[in-house]
């Protein structure tokens, strides 16, 4: 973190309620019984706790703050939501990919977001048991900081043809059968991983070039910390026909899809998706 750093105080809030969480999730991932077909659905006790944890800190620090958050808990239902009237909203999914941790891959991760006016502000996305954590801020840029390592600036990829580019996807995504929206995109090299955040991490880190979501209904913390990654990284994120992401409207559910990339091949991507799959099929 840097001086004088646009909502530093809120960063550094985010960045204290992620590293609380931590001990706990570790010691219930370490005495998990692995789940290997676990439904993509799948709820667990950690997930909960793990959202109060984050709910009481940062409700704490910011209390005429708005708070939407994927779990009904007894915290939740405390405090002011969407809807609310407050111009602040945190937006938190406290484990997101739930069946990576199910099946005890690694592949989950603590994600807190913080819109204002409308925009998302700062994201937080924590991968505990790889011990990456990458962050940003509007304006402050994105950084990465891996184990106890120091903290670095991220940048998105260079590459400039969509030929050839890393496109990250659910594990689901990666059967013999290629899906119309990513075969829509051509000759692509498929990075697979559980978690809407790790996969926006790794746009943001150039560890891939784009992530494509079109699942019909899906929510906004499932997504909202790592837009603020990607485009502070240099790269840009947008609804699958180029429209802008809102937050924090209805009952938070997005359904217009998501396309994030490097910036270089948006356009290319864009174009590619035009033509309409057939309904029903999905890639996350």
């Amino acid at each position: 973190m840097t001086n004088d750093m646009p909502y530093e105080s809120e960063l550094r809030a985010a960045l204290e309620a992620a590293e609380l969480t931590r001990p706990a999730i570790l010691d219930a991932y370490a005495n998990f019984q692995p789940i290997p077909d676990a439904a993509a659905s799948i709820s667990l006790p950690v997930d909960r706790d793990t959202q109060d944890v984050l709910l009481r800190h940062l409700s704490a620090a910011f209390p005429g703050d708005a708070f939407c958050a994927e779990e009904a808990t007894p915290a939740l239902e405390q405090i002011p939501g969407p809807g609310s009237g407050r111009p602040r909203l945190w937006i938190i999914d406290p484990i997101d990919g739930t069946r990576g941790f199910a099946m005890k891959n690694g592949e989950f991760s603590v994600m807190i977001g913080l819109v204002d006016q409308g925009h998302v502000a700062v994201g937080v996305v924590m991968e505990p048991v790889r011990r990456r954590l990458t962050y940003a801020t509007r304006g402050g840029g994105c950084w990465r900081r891996d184990g106890n390592g120091a903290a670095e600036r991220c940048r998105v990829s260079t590459t400039d043809q969509l030929p050839g580019a890393v496109l990250t996807v659910s594990r689901s995504s990666t059967g013999r059968k290629r899906s119309p929206h990513v075969e829509a995109l051509g000759d692509v090299r498929l990075l697979p991983a559980y978690s809407a955040g790790l996969k926006l991490a790794h746009v943001a880190r150039g560890e891939a070039d784009l992530y494509l979501n079109v699942y019909p209904n899906f929510n906004d913390w499932d997504i909202c910390a790592g837009q603020v990654l990607v485009e502070e990284a240099g790269g840009k994120v947008c609804g699958l026909t180029g429209q802008e992401i809102h937050y924090g409207q209805g009952r938070g559910q997005q359904r217009d899809g998501l396309l994030a990339t490097n910036g270089r091949i948006h356009q290319a991507a864009l174009a590619a998706l035009r033509s309409p799959p057939a309904a029903g099929i999905r890639a996350s």
